[in-house]
C-alpha cells in the first residue's frame, strides 16, 4: 500500500507522454486509416512491447550505459531517425486504396506480425522514449524500490499504452472517420509521411 502514491504517480506521467503527440501517435493513426482496425490495435501491442523493453534495459541498468555513451546514443538516435524517415517514405509513395469497413479482411492490409514490428520498432528505436524512461528510472523510480513494484509499474505502463493506443485504433476507425479518410487518403498519406520525415530529421540533428 505504501507504493500506491508512486504507482499512481508514474502511471500519470507516463500516461501524459503517451497520449502527446509523436510518433507512435502517428503511426497509430496511419495504420488504422490507411490497413484496418485490427492493424492498429496490433501496431497497439507492438507499441506496448516497446515500452517493455524500455522497461527491462532500465531495470538492467543499460540506460545508464546509453546515457554516458555519446556514441551509442547517437547510434540509437540515427537508427531510430532513418527507421521514421523510412516508414514516412513508404508513406508518401502509398497509393490510395478505397476501404471498405464491412470486409474482415482487406486485400491492402499487412500481417499481424508486421504491424507489430512496425509498433515495436517506431517505439523501441525512439531516443526521446530512452530518454523519458532513463529520467523515470533515476529520478522518479529510486533503487530501494523493491523489484515487484518496479515489475508492476513496467506491466502496468505496457497495458496502459495498449490500451491507449487500441483507443486511438477504434477511435480513428469509425465508419464517419472512416468514410472521411476514404475521401482524403491521399492527402493523409502525404501529410503523415512527411510528419514522420520531419520527426526523423529533428530527431537526427537534434543535440543530445
Amino acid at each position: 500500500m505504501e507504493y500506491l502514491p508512486l504507482i499512481g504517480t508514474v502511471l500519470l506521467i507516463h500516461l501524459l507522454a503517451v497520449a502527446s503527440p509523436g510518433p507512435d501517435f502517428i503511426v497509430a493513426v496511419k495504420n488504422s486509416l490507411t490497413y484496418s482496425r485490427k492493424t492498429g490495435l496490433y501496431t497497439a501491442i507492438g507499441f506496448g512491447l516497446g515500452i517493455g523493453a524500455h522497461t527491462i534495459y532500465c531495470m538492467a541498468g543499460i540506460a545508464l550505459i546509453i546515457s554516458k555513451s555519446i556514441l551509442l546514443f547517437n547510434g540509437i538516435k540515427f537508427v531510430g531517425a532513418g527507421y521514421l524517415i523510412y516508414i514516412g517514405y513508404k508513406s508518401l509513395r502509398a497509393r490510395s486504396l478505397p476501404i471498405s469497413m464491412e470486409k474482415s479482411v482487406q486485400q491492402s492490409d499487412i500481417s499481424a506480425f508486421a504491424a507489430i514490428r512496425i509498433g515495436f520498432l517506431t517505439n523501441v528505436l525512439n531516443p526521446k522514449a530512452t530518454l523519458f524512461f532513463l529520467s523515470l528510472f533515476t529520478l522518479v523510480i529510486s533503487p530501494d524500490i523493491p523489484v515487484s513494484v518496479v515489475g508492476t509499474i513496467s506491466l502496468l505502463m505496457v497495458i496502459d499504452t495498449m490500451v491507449w493506443f487500441s483507443l486511438v485504433a477504434v477511435f480513428f476507425t469509425n465508419p464517419l472517420v472512416q468514410a472521411k479518410f476514404d475521401s482524403y487518403q491521399s492527402a493523409f498519406n502525404k501529410v503523415f509521411g512527411s510528419l514522420l520525415i520531419l520527426l526523423g530529421l529533428k530527431i537526427a540533428f537534434s543535440s543530445r
